[in-house]
């Protein structure tokens, strides 16, 4: 059947009979709990640094002091609006993050399989602190671009580790709902980030210190509490240290039905064993084909939404479209609590009415409000960006930016994180990760380098642009994404197995053996194969 295939639950979907996860528990303990809450913090962080930029580039005092020529066009009555912001040197300081984020998730994926996810997560958040301290204490444009740099290199492994982490503790009833913490903690740093640019946009000279400088704190925090959590199980296991494996089963799940988990576990680190190649070097094989693929779609089509520049300057729409600047800084803070809202509502319903039917009403809705931007844009701005735009239209804007973010907010925002964490084999899951993020983030360079550039030139066809790919990346998921709800992540090879087109490529496991104790001459494991 076309459409992403029919499936079987395998367990928690729903379905009749028993499955390979049946014997795992569901049990929702405090150390599965605070983890996931750690983990998902780095989302909070990447939020912050995300959203942070989009009001200090168009914040008087820090304007002056590291950008004046837009000042300048600001102050220029006869300034074609949609060109005020069109800096390269801007946006290079916006997008150096993202530069630097790419190539640290390559780098991470290698490092994450020999150090452990928790290692690697204590990496990042230690590279957070670094890189804050130094943005805002910043005296010209390098050390800026220095310090994000640094942030970058910490998105780089914060971003590849803790939704992985977040999929591999999670009870896989509960899976989806504790992956998209990730993307809700990511949400709350970008809403205190406007919260702090509003406060700051009132300060004179040094308000822009201020916003950079508040991301110390919750680095700070993370860097702390990150020592206390388990690693996951599944990454001690792949790391040969199965006793120590089942101890922080035991840890998570409440001390039951760990046995069985466990043996699927070792079964797929086995699988693991077989090659000698890396982990890169798997993937491109023919059967993780459906991996592959999805590895580059995913975060492709995320970002082909539109709701990354949306996000990062959102202040500068709706200034564009008239707002004074603080009033444009309280429209993004209004954008995140409707962002935050439905990604609660997204992880409220993940579990129960599954991933796809979650894409394809954020599709609809997404393909109408871009669709509606265009046309506001078009004919209320202009082409040349000469008309001033009515205060009726201006808020109707803000209502469909408000109406996109939700439609992300259920759909794009929390699955982007949710899917590719949980869909790769565990052989291949940090190389996976490692490349969907890698892509992503030089994705976002990519857009945070044209997008101002791409307002100035394409004018209101800029949205439209994002309206067409949002027509491809609905039917792509349509036909090509089977549903996921309620599988065991080691269970997941069944689900391509199954479907209508990926089953050529993907086939099922033997029958799983008993787990082998740590005593039992385990195998050491790096990303090039046995060590």
């Amino acid at each position: 059947m076309h459409g992403g295939g029919v499936v079987l639950p395998v367990n928690g979907g729903g379905g009749v009979g028993p499955g390979p996860g049946d014997a795992y528990s569901s049990e929702i303990t405090f150390t599965v709990a605070m983890s996931c809450l750690m983990a998902a913090s780095g989302g909070l962080i990447f939020g912050y640094d995300i959203s942070i930029t989009g009001g200090l580039t168009q914040m008087q005092s820090f304007l002056e002091a590291f950008f004046p020529d837009i000042i300048e066009k600001m102050n220029n009555a006869s300034q074609d609006e949609y060109c005020i912001f069109n800096s390269q040197l801007l946006t290079t300081f916006v997008s150096s993050l993202y530069l630097a984020g790419m190539i640290a998730c390559l780098v991470a994926g290698h490092i994450t399989r020999r150090i452990g996810r928790r290692n690697s997560m204590l990496i990042g958040a230690s590279l957070f602190l670094a890189g804050s301290i130094l943005n805002c204490a910043a005296a010209n444009i390098a050390m800026l671009v220095v310090g994000r740099v640094l942030l970058g290199i910490a998105v780089g492994f914060t971003n590849q580790s803790a939704p992985v982490y977040l999929a591999e503790i999670a009870p896989a009833r509960w899976r989806g709902a504790f992956t998209s913490i990730f993307h809700f903690f990511l949400n709350v740093g970008i809403f205190v980030a406007d919260l702090v640019n509003y406060r700051a946009n009132t300060i004179a000279k040094w308000g822009w210190r201020l916003s950079l400088g508040v991301g110390i704190v919750p680095a700070t925090v993370i860097l702390l509490g990150a020592f206390f959590i388990p690693d996951s199980p599944n990454s001690l296991v792949l790391r040969g240290k199965v006793d120590a494996a089942r101890d922080s089963l035991r840890r998570i799940r409440g001390g039951k039905n760990v046995e069985a988990e466990l043996k699927d576990i070792v079964q797929a680190a086995e699988e693991d064993r077989r090659y000698e190649s890396g982990a890169f070097r798997r993937i491109v094989r023919r059967e993780y084909r459906p991996h592959l693929v999805m590895a580059v779609a995913i975060p492709v089509f995320f970002e082909l939404t539109g709701m990354i520049v949306v996000t990062l300057f959102t202040p500068l729409l709706f200034y564009t479209v008239g707002f004074t600047s603080q009033k444009a800084i309280l429209g993004s803070i209004i954008t995140d609590v409707v962002s935050l809202a439905s990604i609660a509502v997204a992880a409220a319903a993940v579990d129960r009415v599954g991933r796809r039917p979650l894409f394809m009403v954020g599709g609809a809705v997404l393909l109408a409000c871009l669709v509606g931007m265009s046309w506001v844009f078009g004919a209320q701005l202009g082409a040349d960006g000469g008309k001033a735009m009515p205060r009726r239209y201006a808020v109707a804007v803000v209502a469909l930016v408000c109406v996109f973010t939700a439609g992300f907010g259920v759909s794009w925002g929390p699955l982007k994180w949710i899917v590719p964490s949980e869909i790769y084999p565990l052989e291949v899951r940090s190389a996976g990760q490692g490349m969907s993020e890698a892509i992503s983030l030089l994705l976002t360079f990519a857009q945070t380098q044209s997008f101002l550039n791409m307002l100035c030139s394409f004018k209101y066809g800029t949205f439209a642009y994002n309206a067409g790919w949002v027509v491809i990346m609905t039917a792509f998921v349509f036909f090509f994404l089977p549903e996921t709800k309620g599988v065991p992540i080691e269970s997941l090879r069944e689900v391509w197995a199954r479907h209508w087109y990926w089953k050529r490529f993907v086939k099922p496991l033997p029958p799983a053996a008993a787990p082998e104790t740590a005593s039992a001459a385990p195998h050491k494991v790096a990303d090039g194969g046995p060590v």
